[in-house]
Protein backbone atom coordinates (compact mmCIF):
# COMPACT_ATOMS: atom_id res chain seq x y z
CA UNK A 1 0.00 0.00 0.00
CA UNK A 2 2.94 2.36 0.61
CA UNK A 3 4.46 1.46 -2.55
CA UNK A 4 1.26 2.59 -4.21
CA UNK A 5 1.30 5.81 -2.76
CA UNK A 6 4.58 6.22 -3.18
CA UNK A 7 4.67 5.46 -7.14
CA UNK A 8 1.43 7.99 -7.59
CA UNK A 9 3.11 10.45 -5.64
CA UNK A 10 6.14 10.22 -7.46
CA UNK A 11 3.83 10.02 -11.01
CA UNK A 12 2.12 13.21 -9.98
CA UNK A 13 5.01 15.01 -9.34
CA UNK A 14 6.78 14.27 -12.48
CA UNK A 15 3.55 14.65 -14.31
CA UNK A 16 2.98 18.40 -13.10
CA UNK A 17 6.40 19.28 -13.76
CA UNK A 18 6.18 17.91 -17.19
CA UNK A 19 3.26 19.87 -17.59
CA UNK A 20 4.80 23.30 -16.16
CA UNK A 21 7.85 23.05 -18.13
CA UNK A 22 5.74 22.79 -21.53
CA UNK A 23 3.99 25.79 -20.43
CA UNK A 24 7.35 27.37 -19.52
CA UNK A 25 8.36 26.72 -22.89
CA UNK A 26 5.35 27.47 -24.78
CA UNK A 27 5.55 31.01 -23.14
CA UNK A 28 8.80 31.53 -23.92
CA UNK A 29 8.60 30.36 -27.70
CA UNK A 30 5.38 32.91 -27.94
CA UNK A 31 7.69 35.48 -26.11
CA UNK A 32 10.24 35.09 -29.09
CA UNK A 33 7.69 34.68 -32.26
CA UNK A 34 8.50 31.12 -32.70
CA UNK A 35 5.12 29.66 -31.01
CA UNK A 36 1.54 28.84 -31.47
CA UNK A 37 0.14 32.39 -31.58
CA UNK A 38 -3.19 31.67 -29.54
CA UNK A 39 -3.80 34.70 -28.49
CA UNK A 40 -6.45 36.93 -30.68
CA UNK A 41 -4.28 40.07 -32.41
CA UNK A 42 -5.73 42.96 -32.27
CA UNK A 43 -7.77 44.17 -35.79
CA UNK A 44 -7.51 47.31 -37.30
CA UNK A 45 -11.20 48.44 -37.62
CA UNK A 46 -12.62 48.60 -41.43
CA UNK A 47 -16.28 49.57 -42.60
CA UNK A 48 -16.52 45.88 -43.33
CA UNK A 49 -16.53 44.44 -39.55
CA UNK A 50 -18.29 47.69 -38.92
CA UNK A 51 -21.42 46.49 -41.23
CA UNK A 52 -21.15 43.23 -39.52
CA UNK A 53 -21.40 44.61 -36.26
CA UNK A 54 -24.65 46.45 -37.61
CA UNK A 55 -25.95 43.15 -38.74
CA UNK A 56 -26.06 41.09 -35.86
CA UNK A 57 -26.40 43.67 -33.14
CA UNK A 58 -29.46 45.56 -34.93
CA UNK A 59 -31.31 43.17 -36.76
CA UNK A 60 -30.44 45.03 -40.16
CA UNK A 61 -29.55 43.19 -43.30
CA UNK A 62 -25.59 44.32 -45.23
CA UNK A 63 -28.12 46.35 -47.82
CA UNK A 64 -29.18 48.80 -44.61
CA UNK A 65 -26.28 48.62 -42.71
CA UNK A 66 -24.08 49.77 -45.65
CA UNK A 67 -26.61 52.45 -46.29
CA UNK A 68 -27.24 53.67 -43.01
CA UNK A 69 -23.74 54.21 -42.14
CA UNK A 70 -23.05 55.59 -45.89
CA UNK A 71 -25.51 58.01 -44.58
CA UNK A 72 -24.02 58.80 -41.41
CA UNK A 73 -20.78 59.15 -43.23
CA UNK A 74 -21.79 61.55 -45.66
CA UNK A 75 -23.16 63.94 -43.00
CA UNK A 76 -20.16 63.70 -41.08
CA UNK A 77 -18.34 64.34 -44.64
CA UNK A 78 -19.69 67.10 -45.23
CA UNK A 79 -19.24 68.99 -41.57
CA UNK A 80 -15.67 68.48 -41.18
CA UNK A 81 -12.57 69.29 -42.87
CA UNK A 82 -11.05 67.52 -45.91
CA UNK A 83 -8.34 66.81 -43.72
CA UNK A 84 -10.15 65.28 -41.11
CA UNK A 85 -12.41 63.41 -43.35
CA UNK A 86 -9.16 62.11 -44.98
CA UNK A 87 -7.92 61.14 -41.71
CA UNK A 88 -11.53 59.35 -40.83
CA UNK A 89 -10.62 57.20 -44.29
CA UNK A 90 -7.08 56.30 -43.23
CA UNK A 91 -8.39 55.12 -39.88
CA UNK A 92 -11.46 53.17 -41.17
CA UNK A 93 -10.73 52.01 -44.85
CA UNK A 94 -14.00 51.43 -46.58
CA UNK A 95 -16.02 54.62 -45.88
CA UNK A 96 -15.96 55.98 -49.36
CA UNK A 97 -17.83 52.41 -50.18
CA UNK A 98 -20.20 52.83 -47.38
CA UNK A 99 -20.77 56.83 -48.87
CA UNK A 100 -21.43 55.53 -52.19
CA UNK A 101 -24.08 52.87 -50.82
CA UNK A 102 -26.21 55.89 -48.89
CA UNK A 103 -29.42 55.74 -50.95
CA UNK A 104 -30.57 58.82 -53.39
CA UNK A 105 -33.11 60.64 -52.03
CA UNK A 106 -33.07 62.74 -54.76
CA UNK A 107 -36.66 61.89 -56.41
CA UNK A 108 -38.04 61.55 -53.55
CA UNK A 109 -42.07 63.24 -53.40
CA UNK A 110 -41.15 65.57 -50.69
CA UNK A 111 -44.69 67.29 -51.17
CA UNK A 112 -46.04 65.60 -48.11
CA UNK A 113 -46.87 67.80 -45.68
CA UNK A 114 -48.43 65.86 -43.07
CA UNK A 115 -47.40 66.05 -39.83
CA UNK A 116 -44.19 66.75 -37.95
CA UNK A 117 -42.18 65.18 -40.94
CA UNK A 118 -43.95 68.27 -43.23
CA UNK A 119 -42.83 70.72 -40.57
CA UNK A 120 -39.14 69.57 -40.93
CA UNK A 121 -39.39 69.37 -44.86
CA UNK A 122 -40.43 72.69 -44.65
CA UNK A 123 -38.28 74.07 -42.25
CA UNK A 124 -35.19 72.50 -43.97
CA UNK A 125 -35.62 74.31 -47.15
CA UNK A 126 -34.34 77.56 -45.04
CA UNK A 127 -31.46 75.90 -43.04
CA UNK A 128 -28.63 73.65 -44.70
CA UNK A 129 -28.09 72.49 -41.47
CA UNK A 130 -31.73 70.81 -40.89
CA UNK A 131 -31.48 69.97 -44.58
CA UNK A 132 -28.81 67.73 -44.18
CA UNK A 133 -30.21 66.30 -40.96
CA UNK A 134 -33.86 65.35 -42.37
CA UNK A 135 -31.33 64.33 -45.22
CA UNK A 136 -29.97 61.54 -42.83
CA UNK A 137 -33.46 60.74 -41.74
CA UNK A 138 -35.21 60.29 -45.22
CA UNK A 139 -32.30 58.01 -46.19
CA UNK A 140 -32.81 56.12 -43.38
CA UNK A 141 -36.49 55.70 -44.24
CA UNK A 142 -35.68 54.33 -48.02
CA UNK A 143 -33.89 51.75 -46.55
CA UNK A 144 -36.92 50.60 -44.39
CA UNK A 145 -35.40 51.93 -41.37
CA UNK A 146 -37.24 54.07 -38.37
CA UNK A 147 -35.10 57.28 -38.17
CA UNK A 148 -35.06 56.28 -34.15
CA UNK A 149 -32.61 54.02 -35.44
CA UNK A 150 -29.74 56.83 -36.08
CA UNK A 151 -28.58 56.83 -32.56
CA UNK A 152 -28.33 52.89 -31.94
CA UNK A 153 -26.08 53.42 -35.71
CA UNK A 154 -23.69 56.06 -34.58
CA UNK A 155 -23.55 54.30 -30.83
CA UNK A 156 -22.86 50.82 -32.12
CA UNK A 157 -20.14 52.60 -34.36
CA UNK A 158 -18.79 54.38 -31.67
CA UNK A 159 -18.38 51.55 -29.67
CA UNK A 160 -16.50 49.80 -32.47
CA UNK A 161 -14.20 52.49 -32.85
CA UNK A 162 -13.47 52.00 -28.85
CA UNK A 163 -10.36 50.34 -29.65
CA UNK A 164 -6.78 52.26 -29.25
CA UNK A 165 -6.76 51.72 -33.41
CA UNK A 166 -10.25 52.94 -33.75
CA UNK A 167 -9.56 56.15 -31.71
CA UNK A 168 -8.71 58.82 -34.37
CA UNK A 169 -11.94 57.58 -36.26
CA UNK A 170 -14.22 57.75 -33.11
CA UNK A 171 -12.89 61.22 -32.88
CA UNK A 172 -13.70 62.44 -36.29
CA UNK A 173 -16.84 60.82 -36.39
CA UNK A 174 -17.94 62.23 -32.98
CA UNK A 175 -16.87 65.99 -34.15
CA UNK A 176 -18.91 65.49 -37.17
CA UNK A 177 -22.01 64.30 -36.46
CA UNK A 178 -22.09 67.96 -34.17
CA UNK A 179 -25.83 68.61 -34.50
CA UNK A 180 -27.40 65.49 -35.42
CA UNK A 181 -26.27 63.72 -31.88
CA UNK A 182 -28.76 66.72 -30.56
Amino acid sequence: MKKTIILLTISTLSTSAIAEETSWLDSLKNFVGLGDAKEETLAVPNTSGLVDLLTSSLGVNTEQASGGMGAIFNYVKNNVSTDQFGQLAKSLPGIDGLVSQMPDISKLNTSSNEGLSGLFDKAAQYSDSLKSINDVKKQFEVLGLKPEMIGSFISSAQSYLNTKEGQQAKKVLTDGLGKLLG
